[in-house]
């Protein structure tokens, strides 16, 4: 009779924990919503909603067409794409290294897509299309560099931190030399990239990193059950049947290319990948696959960034300097934490 009883109360406690969490990722898409209309409809000119749908059912609105779908639509779903995969992608870095500062960003993954994006614009006057290959090509090369140099088999080591530091040293040091000495014309392409900008962007530039998302994303979830049980310990981890070594590889490797893919068309968008991680995890708990949330996350930082970046300030600041704003006072708080704890 009592394990009976217990039953149902373990019954109980998880579809609480699933009810709740459901609420919680409903709740995150209606704000993805709302932003994404206000994406839309607000601007210089402001469009009512029976205009915007017009437009986007295919009718032709005079100057609200053009505006919508030449400018505001490619703006907001470059925003939508590529904070979903930073966010996916800073989630997944921080569980498999098992520390809240490892994303891409500090890794120097994002640096090293970024630099050989910019030796495409400044010295090889490339296609969007070679940017993009020679992006996932760096970004791939990094995590090969960053586990060669570690010299370790676990993740879950700070060394890998320490080292990407280095990397990101370098590639900044390698961008700043091409910016000063590459082909002057093309130096505002090359600047747009590296501060993380919206701005330019058009739906011809979208298909290869909406296919990517369509694509990887599924293999992410698919994996996801088996991150929560990485983080139990990779003993645990394969006393339950886990395949460890396969599913680091399968899960850094989607998440590099999605990073990859993101930084070519935005460049680096920074700190969306270090926050949506544990802000996710606080809002939604740690008991659960919260990759779909990350990304949520991501999209709605990257679209409200660019809104307050265009819109709050007299001047238009790049959505990359607005999420540095944000994130900058984030990793300090972050640090204060861990010395804390660890001089504890």
């Amino acid at each position: 009779m009592k394990n009976e009883i217990t039953i149902e109360k373990i019954f109980a406690a998880r579809h609480r924990r699933q009810t709740s969490r459901r609420v919680k990722l409903g709740f995150l898409l209606v704000i993805l919503l709302i932003l994404s209309s206000c994406a839309l409809l607000y601007g210089q000119t402001i469009y009512s909603v029976s205009e915007v749908w017009q437009v986007l059912g295919g009718k032709f609105v005079a100057g609200a067409s053009f505006t919508i779908l030449e400018l505001r639509l490619p703006r907001l779903l470059a925003a939508l794409l590529a904070g979903m995969s930073f966010g996916i992608a800073g989630l997944v870095f921080q569980t498999l290294l098992r520390n809240p500062l490892a994303n891409p960003d500090i890794l120097g993954i994002s640096s090293g897509s970024s630099c050989a994006v910019v030796i495409c614009i400044l010295v090889f006057h490339t296609s969007q299309t070679v940017r993009i290959i020679a992006a996932v090509g760096a970004g791939i090369g990094t995590v090969l560099l960053l586990f060669g140099l570690s010299n370790q088999r676990s993740l879950a080591t700070t060394r890998l931190v320490i080292i990407g530091l280095g990397l990101q040293a370098f590639y900044n040091a390698v961008i700043s030399y091409f910016t000063v000495n590459g082909d002057q014309r093309d130096l505002p392409e090359a600047l747009r990239c590296l501060n993380g900008s919206l701005d330019g962007i058009s739906l011809n530039q979208l298909p290869l990193l909406d296919g990517a998302l369509l694509l990887l994303v599924p293999v992410i979830f698919y994996f996801g059950q088996r991150i929560q049980l990485l983080n139990l310990g990779e003993e645990v981890a394969r006393s339950l049947g886990v395949n460890v070594g396969q599913t680091k590889i399968i899960l850094l490797a989607t998440t590099v290319i999605l990073t990859a893919l993101a930084t070519a068309v935005t460049g680096p968008i920074a700190f969306v990948s270090f926050l949506a991680g544990p802000l996710t995890n606080k809002i939604m708990g740690q008991t659960g696959n919260n990759a779909l949330a990350a990304g949520i996350f991501g999209a709605c930082l990257v679209i409200a960034a660019d809104l307050v970046g265009q819109y709050a300030f007299v001047y238009r600041f790049p959505v990359g300097v607005i999420t540095g704003l944000i994130g900058a006072p984030y990793l300090i708080l972050q640090l204060i934490h861990l010395s804390k704890r660890g001089a504890g």
